[in-house]
């Protein structure tokens, strides 16, 4: 894997920003152009997925001086695995190059490790642009019934949202990071399950605040990645009735001709017996939080 040109500095804080991208660069060059504004002048690593469009020119350009890391290939998640083994700081935030920080986030975060040990990882109060409405997530996060701890800040949760999310580094890789088999696409789940399984809190905690820009609409192929690795999550961690049950729903889905559910399907198939080698049960305490949350009602005042 090619590094170029800088090494990310320390600067004053200790949160080093990673940066996933491929062949976005002009909404890139914009979260640069935020991340050089914050107060904290935080270290930035970018992973260029394979980009075709200028983008590792227009990083090395850039004045926020971020170290680009070149796997010469699409990673997809994982590339927040090599940002994070790279990265020299206690703590790692976590952005898309359509996603930043609010000023003093980082702060707010570094405080909360340093007064929590136990926390692993922090998912933030999200506000979607370009309007600044708070993201539907935040309310579903806010919402979990998973008890609250007196050595945790925020709320227990097993979710988040990977570009708005800062951990601690040495949890993140002791949980194995993001799993290989996923790729992208709801790839969030399974490493909550992993940190909450080693001992680390995961927690939503609404006063770290990040901003998501997205393009309008779906991008292509996100159901299907979304539906495939939900089937994936529960034959790696999950007890085999339940993966049983939720390889039923999904390919009833098919059969009643719901949009993506027959590739989803068909692609899950084909990395199943990976995900059986890979196979790793979840300790029953785990398993009865999720199992919590999925007794939860779905709707609400507070979702």
């Amino acid at each position: 894997m090619a590094e170029h040109d800088r090494e990310p500095s320390a600067r004053d804080g200790r949160t080093t920003v990673a940066i996933i991208t491929r062949n976005r660069r002009e909404s890139l060059v914009r979260t640069l152009d935020r991340l050089a504004a914050l107060p904290e002048k935080p270290p930035v690593l970018v992973v260029d997925n394979g980009s075709t469009d200028g983008t590792g020119e227009a990083v090395r350009r850039h004045p926020v001086g971020a170290l680009l890391l070149s796997p010469g290939r699409n990673t997809g998640a994982l590339g927040r695995n090599l940002a994070a083994r790279r990265a020299t700081t206690p703590y790692v935030a976590f952005s898309d190059d359509d996603s930043w920080w609010e000023p003093g986030a980082l702060k707010t975060a570094e405080a909360l490790f340093d007064t929590y040990p136990k926390l692993g990882l922090l998912a933030s109060r999200t506000l979607v642009h370009p309007t600044g409405e708070p993201d539907p997530l935040n309310r579903v996060l806010a919402a979990s019934p998973l008890p609250a701890r007196a050595d945790l800040p925020g709320t227990p949760v097993l979710g988040f949202l990977g570009c708005a999310a800062v951990v601690r580094r040495s949890a993140f890789l002791d949980a194995g990071g993001y799993h290989g088999l996923l790729f992208f696409g709801a790839e969030e789940t399974l490493l909550a399950y992993d940190l909450t399984a080693a001992g680390w809190g995961v927690v939503y905690e609404p006063s770290l605040v990040a901003h998501h820009g997205p393009e309008p609409g779906e991008r292509p192929g996100r159901t299907v990645a979304v539906l495939r690795n939900s089937l994936l999550t529960a034959w790696l961690r999950r007890p085999v009735p339940v993966a049983l049950r939720e390889t039923a729903r999904l390919t009833g889905g098919w059969l009643r001709g719901r949009p993506g559910a027959g590739r989803a399907l068909g692609e899950a198939l084909v990395r199943l017996p990976a995900a059986l080698r890979r196979r790793r049960r979840l300790p029953p305490w785990v398993e009865g939080r999720i199992r919590l949350l999925e007794s939860a009602p779905p709707n609400g005042d507070d979702r």
